[in-house]
């Protein structure tokens, strides 16, 4: 392992064909850059059983899966019961990603409504966090969530935060956090800045979504969870933190909403 600040690449998709065949040096340039734990999200719940298969294959990736709300008027819709069922792998950790986007696929917004609260109760059932996507929906998602919480408490991770200052303060409100991306390293993204700014640093997460969203001086080229030692120097810039205090708080914030990933690496670790 680096002897660099350890942090955590809490979303990625090493599924992804950008990186068929390459898996083993991706990994590593990632252990090297100190990314030294990977979650790989699945987005087609079909799929799920490749994105278990790369976790099983690499100590230090876990795995997710769900049905993404751009595909759901497309794909069978999921079952809480097929989501429970994932859980029963030591290394799935959370639900997800699931959520809303009107920004393409605003015609489906009543389906996606109604996977995004399934995918919710089986966060509640299995006591694991839902992994939401958000984007042009901010309304919608607040009134989703705040009303589905008052149904039963869950823990929940906005992903790649890229919406405004009321849906942050909502999540935030309801104990909720907030992930960093690329998008918060572009030039012209110093709002989304500024809202991670005024959040709790200890409800923020760091990621790639890779291979999507590169920050600079990758910007347009292949995203990859090595990156994300970039993203988290500009949020350690944003809260005014040395790079391996930032590194250290997120990845305790990553234990504590992870925390079966937390606690699977103790195990192996023991």
């Amino acid at each position: 392992m680096s002897d660099k600040p350890q942090i955590v690449d809490s979303h990625c998709h090493l599924d992804f064909p950008d990186f068929e065949n390459e898996l083993p040096e991706v990994i590593a340039r990632a252990n090297e850059a100190g990314v030294s734990r990977m979650v790989t999200i699945c987005t087609r719940l079909r799929q799920a059983g490749q994105v278990q298969a790369i976790a099983d294959r690499f100590p230090c990736v876990f795995f997710a899966a769900a049905t993404h709300p751009m595909s759901v008027a497309e794909e069978p819709m999921a079952t809480v019961e097929e989501l429970v069922a994932l859980a029963a792998h030591p290394k799935f950790v959370g639900i997800g990603e699931t959520g809303l986007d009107y920004h393409y696929t605003s015609k489906s917004a009543a389906i996606q409504q109604d996977s995004l609260r399934l995918h919710i109760e089986a966060a509640r059932q299995t006591r694991l966090p839902v992994i939401i996507h958000a984007r042009d929906a901010d309304q919608d998602m607040i009134r989703i969530l705040s009303e589905e919480y008052g149904k039963g408490a869950f823990d929940c991770v906005l992903h790649c935060f890229s919406s405004g200052a009321a849906l942050a303060r909502a999540a935030l409100d309801m104990g909720f956090y907030l992930s960093m991306s690329g998008i918060a390293t572009f030039p012209k993204s110093q709002e989304i800045r500024d809202i991670f700014a005024d959040a709790p640093i200890d409800r923020i997460l760091v990621e790639t979504d890779a291979p999507y969203l590169a920050p600079p001086p990758h910007r347009g080229k292949r995203n990859e969870p090595a990156y994300t030692a970039l993203t988290a120097q500009v949020g350690a810039s944003v809260f005014g933190m040395d790079y391996a205090d930032f590194a250290a708080q997120t990845t305790a914030n990553f234990d504590r909403l992870f925390a079966r990933a937390a606690a699977f690496g103790e195990v192996a670790d023991g």
